[in-house]
């Protein structure tokens, strides 16, 4: 109870900074999915309907596009939810990764690290539907930390994890092309090494519930039709399962096999 006050503010301190840096990670995904557009280090933040050139105080993740509703402070056009509703999710992976490792800083860095790439590849693959293989390889680099962060889960663990989701998907995908994306089978292989096998089928199994979710969500608001040829991004999918898997898949794991102890 004496570390809950640190822990909240430890987490309110996480949002801001995750916000902030989801906002940048918007821009880099959007501007690599515009064809023509410059470099996400070139060129400042503009209005895609006039081309003003946003201040300061209309850069303030969340809060300046609520504070302009939704609209551009110079032509009065209207800006898409998906900035504000961006941002929130930054802070609040962000947030969650405090809440869950306060003061371990190692697992701290690591779920850290591993959020915002994951948060990158999902945003990158629902612009684009493809996950560029230098997002995979830097995702590489949380994964090998937590062979230090996380040292319970063991290395023949983390190998098993590489395979035990990749593979089936890679041959699913050889029988029937274009089931998964080469992009979708790289991500659960680094995904598979950084939790190990028993947290990557945990995450796998979220990944697919919330993807069923995002399809029936599709069809129903008439956004997607169902058929032959029809295709969503399951990117994002696997990102936010893999993600929870690294938070509570332990948990959920032990939740289950609870069901199966007489």
């Amino acid at each position: 109870m004496e570390l809950y006050p640190f822990v909240l503010w430890g987490a309110a301190y996480c949002f801001a900074l995750g916000a902030c840096l989801a906002s940048f990670l918007q821009v880099v995904a959007q501007r690599a999915a515009v064809p023509g557009s410059p470099p996400f280090y070139k060129g400042r933040s503009r209005c895609d309907s006039c081309g003003h050139t946003l201040g300061a105080a209309e850069l303030v993740p969340v809060f300046s596009w609520l504070f302009l509703r939704g609209r551009c402070r110079r032509c009065g056009a209207r800006v898409s939810a998906a900035y504000p509703l961006a941002e929130a999710c930054g802070g609040l992976g962000a947030a969650l990764c405090f809440w869950v490792f306060p003061f371990q800083w190692g697992r701290l860095a690591v779920a850290l690290a591993a959020f915002f790439l994951l948060f990158l590849i999902a945003l990158q693959d629902a612009y684009t539907m493809q996950i560029p293989d230098l997002y995979s390889l830097l995702l590489c680099l949380p994964a090998l930390g937590a062979l230090w962060a996380f040292p319970e889960t063991g290395l023949a663990a983390r190998l098993v994890g590489a395979v035990c989701v990749s593979l089936p998907l890679l041959l699913v995908t050889l029988a029937m092309p274009g089931a998964f994306g080469g992009g979708d089978i790289q991500l659960m292989a680094v995904c598979g090494f950084l939790l190990g096998w028993r947290q990557c089928l945990a995450g796998f199994f979220l990944a697919l519930l919330i993807g069923g979710a995002q399809a029936v969500f599709l069809l129903a608001t008439g956004r997607a039709k169902a058929g032959q040829g029809a295709h969503m991004p399951f990117g994002p999918a696997l990102c936010a399962g893999s993600f929870l898997s690294l938070l509570w898949g332990g948990r959920l794991v032990t939740w289950y096999l609870g069901f199966f102890q007489f």
